[in-house]
């Protein structure tokens, strides 16, 4: 009678585990939990964000008609017959089973449909330039590699305790940021159990905050203005999720993003390993590639080409001199913001970094697009080829990590812009009319406070 009793007890208590949720709310995030083999990922992807899916979607979708002047069947050609056929077998299966858990849900997007979602930023603004020279077409201004991000990382003797903290704020349309508040809990079958902030329905974080059962820490700003697409190599969104997933050391990272480099959405990517207290960047063109790595020191990105070879090689377009642009003022204030704290930066000091509205280049504290704390709507200027004068884009949310939570692999995020008013879209809509096609996506996005996120098991 007792080992019934203990049998039913140990059923019971199985059955709660199965049955605790795998979707959670907290200060404008969603917390998901995917766990088991690709395609049963993917299914619970699918059916536990299938509304937060379509309404992501449909927000990327207008955005890049207007920026790119191509519709989506364009986008899912792309994404069938570029993207697909260099995706490997396991993400084939998560992909498929997201479509899967979606039609389960009653929904109409198709396998395409999540293809094309996972690589819209390298399909936009990385192959449709690519596109358009091959086939005589005139690339709208509008097509250009964007200035996303703001992220540093550092070690040794600048951080309070000498070991890593590493903080990132997500720049990106206020109608896709506003969305991209999902914070992903992934155990997979094979490989490492990760945490990183996600936007619905893709595979990899997308603006790439990461945390690993390594150790491995990952995020990355984008180099700005671009040029590049190799139609032959493996998807860039591929690339970031299995690094992430099985990299275990800076040197393994950095082998599975260069393996089959696209020049997809290329990044500088910030590198940390908690095991030794080690952080790298990977400057990550098409042509040229550079690793720099220490144990005592810093590495910050503001979307400022590093390499002199890549920058005279594949983003031309810019010009490092002119202090008054977003990534140089930005690089200023990095390096004068850091400089000062050193020996002081713990994950207190990370998150008011994410917040600083400091414009190095007019010396005011005054959030805009050269602030770290991106407010492109505030700006009469806008930013360069990429948004228009008061485009509604800037820093929609943030993460910082030390090295104590690395080791549990939790995080700090908050959602919603850390300087200047919370955006209002009836009051903005109703002062730049100009922005109307936006009208059905963009809404509201207040400020939210810093919450812990961490794995639920």
């Amino acid at each position: 009678m007792k080992a019934i009793r203990a049998i039913l007890l140990l059923s019971i208590f199985s059955g709660l585990i199965s049955a605790a949720p795998a979707r959670s709310e907290k200060k404008g995030w969603i917390q998901v939990q995917l766990t088991g083999t690709p395609r049963e990922m993917g299914r619970q992807h699918g059916r536990i964000l299938s509304a937060e899916i379509a309404d992501g979607l449909k927000a990327i979708q207008t955005i890049i008609l207007h920026d790119t002047k191509k519709d989506w069947d364009f986008y899912r050609t792309a994404g069938r017959d570029i993207l697909w056929p260099k995706v490997e077998a396991q993400y084939r299966e998560e992909i498929e089973g997201i479509a899967e858990g979606l039609k389960e849900k009653g929904s109409k997007l198709d396998l395409w449909d999540i293809v094309a979602l996972n690589g819209w930023m390298e399909l936009a603004w990385y192959y449709v330039p690519a596109y358009n020279l091959q086939h005589g077409i005139p690339t709208p201004p509008t097509v250009t590699a964007p200035e996303h991000c703001s992220a540093f990382i550092a070690t040794g003797t600048y951080t309070k305790n000498g070991k890593i903290v590493i903080a990132h704020n997500a720049w990106v349309d206020f109608a896709i940021g506003e969305r991209w508040n999902i914070m992903f809990d992934i155990q997979p079958a094979q490989g490492m159990h990760m945490i990183m902030d996600g936007y619905p329905g893709l595979i990899h974080s997308g603006d790439d905050f990461g945390i690993n059962s390594s150790g491995i820490v990952i995020t990355e700003t984008t180099i700005s203005a671009f040029q590049g697409f190799d139609e032959k190599g493996i998807p860039e969104f591929v690339r970031a999720r299995k690094a992430l997933q099985y990299g275990k050391s800076i040197d393994e990272v950095t082998t599975i993003f260069k393996e089959g480099n696209n020049g997809g959405y290329a990044n500088a990517w910030l590198i940390g390993d908690n095991k030794s207290s080690e952080i790298a960047r990977l400057e990550l063109g098409l042509k040229n590639v550079t690793l720099e790595r220490t144990r005592n020191g810093y590495y910050a990105g503001s979307n400022f080409p590093i390499n002199p070879k890549l920058l005279a090689e594949e983003a031309k377009d810019f010009d490092p001199k002119d202090l008054s642009t977003s990534p140089t003022a930005r690089r200023i204030r990095w390096e004068s913001l850091i400089e000062e704290n050193k020996g002081k930066i713990d994950v207190k000091l990370a998150q008011r970094f994410m917040g600083d509205d400091v414009d190095s280049f007019e010396k005011s504290a005054l959030p805009n697009e050269r602030t770290l704390c991106g407010r492109v709507d505030l700006s009469p200027r806008g930013s360069a080829g990429w948004q228009p004068p008061y485009g509604p884009c800037g820093a929609v949310q943030n993460k910082a990590a030390d090295s104590s939570m690395i080791d549990r692999m939790a995080m700090n995020a908050a959602y919603g812009p850390q300087c200047g008013p919370g955006f209002r879209a009836a009051e903005f809509l109703k002062a730049h009319p100009e922005f109307n096609y936006q009208k059905a996506v963009l809404r509201d996005m207040p400020s939210q406070p810093w919450a812990e996120f961490k794995p639920s098991r």
